[in-house]
């Protein structure tokens, strides 16, 4: 197989990013087969080792525009009717629910969106999860005791918890959680828990990783994070082993379970070849590496979760819309009243 890689700017908002496209090329293996263009949220490190698989398996070459979901997002919607973009594999649900709101995606055929359980796909059926992401409180096991670990994500505004946490507020991750909180919560109820988490000294971190690490070295006691980061560090950092991720109980807003996803795109000239490839990523084989590569919980394919993390069936996520997790802006707005951005 041969992989092409190039690079094109992308000017998105004012701003301009330095992009890959990647081309996967199954060579002769079936010469008339279709092309796919994919706009791609996804990490290449491991989305690559998917789309690949796929171009094996069918033939189909792949192209993939690369970059963070909101600035694709973005570009789609500038786009429009001119797009000749087949597929928006997407890293979380709120992109996924704007572009949705646009009239951008073709539904999904009943039969595919099935395979992923209700809450986790679009009650429309214009996109369905591919792979689910549990935020969590990670946590240094030489500095918290299990018994101090708190049942609700509220309880660390307790001032026993001053200075000893970490956060990413610009992380889309952490923003989805958020929004997902103001559907539930408030606005109001939201914004004050900002302030008193805030009034906490909460440390704030570029990213996930980060925090991940500043847990693990002692640095922080705790930090709200995805669920699979700790896994990652694993591999790298020794001292990960003093660290362990802490579920919310079951309800709480703490107990937030979101997911990335793909969608067909409306003007998609290669609709037969594209759910296909969504069909593919449901399938067992790319389950399993969504489970191996990235440590994320499986949604379909009946393929269990990675071996040291909970079942998504063994508890109970907060009650929220993943399709109405597109306020993004509206929760940039809270985040900036409460003094946090």
């Amino acid at each position: 197989m041969k992989i092409i890689i190039l690079v094109t700017g992308l000017f998105l908002l004012g701003a301009c990013d330095s992009k890959k496209i990647i081309t996967t090329d199954a060579g002769t293996k079936n010469s008339d087969a279709k092309e796919l263009l994919i706009y791609s949220g996804r990490k290449e490190e491991y989305s690559i080792k998917l789309f690949k698989a796929f171009t094996d398996k069918t033939g189909i070459k792949i192209r993939v525009k690369q970059g963070k979901t909101s600035q694709l997002a973005n570009l789609l919607i500038n786009e429009g009717a001119n797009s000749k973009v087949d597929l928006f594999f997407a890293q979380d649900s709120s992109n996924l629910g704007a572009l949705s709101a646009k009239g951008l995606f073709s539904q999904l055929p009943p039969e595919i969106t099935a395979k992923v359980a209700r809450s986790y796909r679009s009650q429309k059926n214009e996109w369905v999860g591919t792979s689910g992401r549990a935020r969590v409180l990670v946590y240094n096991k030489k500095k918290v005791k299990v018994e101090d670990l708190p049942k609700s994500m509220h309880d660390l505004t307790d001032p026993k918890w001053k200075g000893r946490l970490g956060w990413a507020i610009k992380n889309g991750s952490f923003q989805s959680h958020i929004t997902a909180m103001i559907q539930v919560e408030g606005k109001e109820k939201t914004i004050a828990w900002l302030k008193a988490m805030k009034a906490n000294n909460i440390g704030n971190y570029e990213k996930n990783s980060p925090i991940v690490k500043a847990v693990a070295k002692g640095e922080i006691d705790a930090g709200l994070v995805n669920h699979y980061y700790l896994y990652k560090i694993r591999k790298d950092l020794a001292e990960a082993e003093d660290a362990e991720n802490h579920f919310f109980a079951d309800g709480d807003i703490g107990m937030f379970v979101n997911i990335s996803g793909v969608a067909l795109m409306k003007n998609s000239k290669n609709k037969k070849a594209a759910l296909l490839f969504i069909e593919f990523l449901l399938s067992k084989e790319a389950q399993e590496l969504f489970k191996t590569v990235n440590y994320e919980y499986p949604l379909a394919a009946g393929v269990e979760a990675y071996k040291e993390l909970k079942s998504l069936k063994s508890f109970k996520p907060v009650d929220c819309s993943l399709e109405d997790l597109d306020k993004i802006m509206e929760t940039k707005k809270a985040l900036d009243a409460a003094g946090c951005l």
